[in-house]
């Protein structure tokens, strides 16, 4: 079952593709170190995925300047920092803001409400999604937290700093 909603393409700015592959190069030392870890600790995740494991995921948080690219296969783990413009070709796409799919890995946002509200959009396969999902959802603790220990203390401090900053616009979207 394919899922979609009709969105009109972004505008690219002058220089996005230059800053987008920067942003990559600058980000990938950091998600190669993130999966090799989180894939040690919680084997347990890819078999909750079964066939989904050789799904190549898209996850496109929207204001950041690059998409993430995940394989959750353990024989040949991708995740990698991709520009929209070279993305590969996806199973799955989940597209959103970024604290809202932080909070979603972490399980403490609703998904199906923020697909419905149309925060959160998903395309091609949604049963490799859910299934993620769930896998994600079994976990213990919080994988945000775990990989921002990963850094010491600046990195629960920016986890604290960006949550801090999402409830700030969350309140004030929700203001009257």
């Amino acid at each position: 079952m394919q899922v979609t909603h009709d969105r009109a393409p972004a505008r690219r700015r002058p220089g996005e593709p230059l800053v987008a592959r920067l942003a990559c190069l600058a980000v990938q030392p950091v998600l190669a170190r993130v999966v090799r870890r989180i894939a040690a600790r919680h084997p347990s995740l890819f078999a909750r995925l079964g066939p989904h494991q050789a799904t190549d995921f898209l996850i496109d948080p929207v204001e950041l300047p690059f998409a993430l690219h995940l394989r959750p296969d353990p024989e040949a783990l991708v995740f990698r920092a991709v520009p929209r413009d070279a993305a590969p070709q996806a199973g799955a796409t989940i597209r959103g803001k970024f604290m809202l799919l932080l909070e979603l890995v972490d399980a403490e946002e609703d998904g199906d409400a923020a697909f419905f509200s149309r925060d959160l959009e998903v395309t091609g396969d949604t049963e490799a999604v859910v299934r993620l999902r769930n896998a994600l959802d079994d976990m213990d603790g919080s994988l945000a937290e775990e990989t921002a220990a990963m850094f010491g203390p600046p990195g629960r401090a920016i986890l604290a700093q960006l949550r801090r900053g999402y409830l700030t616009e969350t309140e004030r979207q929700e203001a009257p």
